[in-house]
């Protein structure tokens, strides 16, 4: 029995587990009436500053499917920042993705 729990413990101990952290960033878009915007701000004022790239379908009125994307720096304190804006699109096709990493 006890050799059972050692080699439990030993493959569980070389097993990589899936980190958890908080979210530094808060985003949110629309599409409709012919525009498009997408507004970003840090969750926590004293946050490291964050480099983000993001990815967002849009809908246009011909009926086409058009990918927008960039990336943006989000300084310590920044708040509801307009990251993208953007004309022709009547809706969006899926919601913006966005990921973001902290510079030192």
């Amino acid at each position: 029995m006890n050799w059972l729990r050692i080699a439990t413990v030993a493959v569980l101990s070389g097993c990589a587990f899936p980190a958890v952290a908080e979210e530094a960033v808060s985003c949110g878009g629309a599409a409709m009436l012919g525009g498009a915007q997408l507004n970003c701000g840090l969750v926590e004022p004293k946050a490291a500053p964050q480099f983000c790239s993001f990815s967002w379908a849009l809908h246009m009125p011909t009926g086409d499917q058009k990918i927008v994307e960039g990336s943006f720096l989000l300084p310590p304190g920044a708040v509801n920042v307009s990251v993208y804006q953007g004309s022709g699109f009547d809706r969006p096709m899926s919601d913006p993705i966005v990921i973001c990493r902290a510079t030192k």
